[in-house]
């Protein structure tokens, strides 16, 4: 794990499903978080920049901290900003008065002034941010905050993405397959992609093929149907 992980209360659930859905999934599909974002009609604004600008170090590993969001492009000439939300709970991460760390902490702490849905999109005010200059200096920050400022989960079979990324999978037997580097939500279910000897694959996260999450002990056990990690 190269940065701190998003909250994304996602919170992954281990389904339940039959032996007939243990079907091999794709070798690889990544979703877009903007790719269904409806057009502003302004082309310098259309799409959430997905890269991060050059000037944004990569943050060392940090165990304590989860990302809630990136700030995205300025939204107009008032100090507002898109940001992309990498949590289930924007309207409590995101309410008046909410404190964010950031990174790089440069800018932090930020406070947020209010926050809405601009159609699906989401604009953010911050305190102190009173043009489209300072707004546009804040692009790529990432938002953040404490671990333990996030919700307990009550039910044992429901895991937050950042808890699942890092933790090594492995075989019935004990034998290693790779680390988990993603949680993918699909609408088709929820994947794990798996680092397998440099190669990226998706595994369902359902019962019958993800039979064990141990936090404590970083693993999970995989019974990988026939072929799952041969495309």
């Amino acid at each position: 794990m190269g940065s701190a992980a998003r909250e994304s209360a996602s919170t992954c659930s281990i389904a339940d499903v039959t032996e007939q859905s243990r079907s091999t999934p794709p070798d690889r599909a990544r979703s877009t978080p903007d790719a269904d974002r409806p057009s502003t009609g302004n082309p310098a604004e259309d799409v959430l920049d997905q890269s991060q600008p050059d000037d944004v170090p990569d943050q060392p590993q940090a165990d304590d901290v989860v990302d809630v969001g990136r700030i995205g492009p300025a939204h107009g000439v008032g100090g507002e900003v898109f940001v992309e939300p990498r949590t289930d709970q924007p309207e409590l991460r995101f309410a008046p008065g909410a404190r964010l760390r950031t990174w790089p902490p440069t800018a932090a702490p930020l406070t947020v002034e209010w926050a809405r849905y601009q159609g699906n999109r989401f604009v953010v005010r911050f305190a102190g941010v009173a043009d489209r200059a300072a707004a546009a200096a804040l692009h790529g920050i990432r938002l953040q905050i404490l671990t333990t400022d996030r919700d307990e989960l009550e039910d044992p079979d429901e895991f937050y993405d950042s808890d699942l990324i890092g933790l090594q999978a492995r075989s019935p037997a004990g034998t290693p397959i790779g680390p988990i580097i993603d949680v993918l939500h699909m609408a088709g279910g929820d994947y794990l992609l798996l680092d397998v000897s440099g190669v990226e694959r998706m595994v369902p996260f359902v019962r019958a093929i993800v039979t064990a999450v141990d936090l404590r002990a970083a693993t999970v056990i995989v019974d990988a149907p026939h072929g799952l990690f041969e495309l």
